[in-house]
């Protein structure tokens, strides 16, 4: 993928699009599902062992909108910390972290912080419970087939 470098021991599926490639960094034993969509404009990071379900979302940047006259920008970047799980058709919005360990649920919009070893989900995204800490690394040496 132009712009995008990750290792050769993580995966990313078909169908990823992305805006401003080069600010997306992807780390070790990571998967990213396919139809994924990544802004990548302020920075995306996410670190090792993540894996993040199908037709996921994450933005750096959106309108403010309570600017004056809607051309004003909130933005920052993303972070998604080691041994995550971001769940299918998850929304990550601008200048959020994802603290290690933490699972959002399928279909959660996070508009904030997740704390480290949380489970959160809904709209917007809320504590459910802990995860006990469990530290692995995720197989990539057998990519998953698409039909």
């Amino acid at each position: 993928m132009p712009g995008i470098k990750f290792p050769k021991d993580s995966l990313v599926y078909w169908r990823c699009r992305y805006i401003s490639p080069g600010g997306i960094h992807i780390g070790h034993h990571t998967i990213i599902s396919n139809d994924a969509f990544l802004d990548g404009r302020r920075g995306i990071f996410i670190g090792d062992n993540v894996q993040i379900g199908a037709e996921v979302r994450i933005y750096t940047m959106r309108h403010d909108l309570a600017g004056p006259t809607f051309t004003e920008t909130k933005s920052g970047p993303v972070h998604i910390k080691d041994w995550s799980y971001i769940a299918n058709r998850v929304t990550i919005l601008d200048s959020v972290t994802i603290g290690e360990g933490s699972v959002v649920a399928s279909g959660a919009m996070v508009t904030k912080d997740v704390a480290p070893w949380t489970v959160v989900g809904g709209v917007p995204a809320r504590f459910i419970k802990t995860r006990p800490v469990v530290k692995y690394t995720l197989d990539t040496s057998k990519p998953a087939k698409l039909y």
